[in-house]
């Protein structure tokens, strides 16, 4: 780029450098416009004789259109791009989503020098029309080299960040306590409903029963028939592991257990399994309050159908610390 001060009227096609306002105060025309005809008439009736602008060389790529060809690579699912000035380009949910990220393409992308990416964080839900990414170029341009390997990475190895879609999640509940499973239905079901809400989820099955082996079995088996998106188990006991209650139940039912502690506070005593597809989450002591927990971290991706692993639950250690 030539940044330099030239007439006016002879500024056509070129790129600001600074904004212009009028006398009042008011913007005229935003840094990094590029000047049309029209505008050098707006200009010179405003009384400008001279302004501060740059062009493009031979090798450089403008600014928007960096940016524009970077958020079609690194995104995809449930999501529109739209440019905003200053070498913006937003990514925005166009319906209920997960935002899943790839962390380490992200921090890859991020060290080059052309262009920088912010996202939303890994597992959490957006909402319609909300923004979920961020596009932001170096000022004016891009060198064509530099850009043409951001875009060869993402090929190759994006996309950085997917919108995965929460339609109509279902969830089954189910309330144990070492005595009378009604208990445990009334300490946590206004909680569980709160929270629930807050993911636009339907509670559309819920049993609650006496914590002993058969008769969890039997009660996860009942929900796993009606086929929810996900199953809670909202223990009034705190398990010592997957040795215990829940978990051989879990086991007789014919489940993976994938993971037992999660580094996150509160919600260490998670046990995550899953029956085919179905995941089943026990997070004893997670469902007595709307505060975050555990279980805020993980129904996003488990209502838009995304299978977490345990190496993924170990990984949420980092910000894990919630309060």
């Amino acid at each position: 780029m030539r940044p330099q001060t030239v007439d006016v009227r002879e500024s056509t096609g070129r790129i600001l450098c600074n904004p212009i306002f009028r006398a009042g105060g008011r913007k005229l025309l935003a840094k990094g416009h590029v000047l049309s005809p029209e505008d050098v008439r707006l200009l010179m009736t405003e009384g400008l004789g001279q302004v501060w602008v740059t062009e493009l060389e031979d090798g450089e790529v403008a600014e928007d259109q960096a940016v524009s060809m970077v958020a079609q690579e690194m995104g995809c699912g449930g999501l529109e791009i739209r440019l905003a000035a200053g070498g913006r380009a937003n990514l925005i949910a166009t319906e209920n989503c997960c935002v899943l990220v790839d962390d380490e393409l992200l921090r890859q992308i991020n060290c080059t020098s052309s262009v920088v990416i912010a996202t939303s964080p890994n597992f959490s839900m957006a909402h319609t029309g909300q923004r979920i990414a961020t596009v932001k170029s170096a000022p004016f341009a891009v060198a064509q080299s530099q850009l043409e390997t951001v875009v060869s990475i993402l090929r190759e190895r994006g996309p950085i960040l997917q919108a995965r879609p929460i339609r109509r999640p279902s969830v089954g509940v189910l309330y144990t306590d070492a005595n009378d499973g009604e208990r445990a239905r009334v300490l946590f079901e206004s909680v569980m409903r709160q929270r629930l809400e807050r993911f636009g989820a339907m509670l559309t099955f819920a049993l609650s029963v006496t914590e002993q082996e058969e008769i969890v079995t039997r009660s996860l088996l009942h929900l796993l028939r009606a086929r929810p998106t996900v199953i809670l188990v909202a223990s009034t006991t705190a398990p010592a592991g997957p040795e215990d209650v829940i978990g051989r139940a879990m086991a007789a039912a014919g489940c993976h257990l994938e993971r037992f502690l999660a580094p996150v506070e509160p919600g260490n005593l998670f046990l995550l399994g899953y029956k085919d597809e179905t995941p089943i989450v026990s997070a004893p002591g997670c469902f007595r309050s709307v505060k975050n927990n555990v279980v805020d971290l993980v129904l996003p991706p488990m209502l838009a159908q995304y299978r977490i692993s345990g190496w993924e639950v170990a990984c949420l250690g980092h910000g894990g610390l919630l309060g």
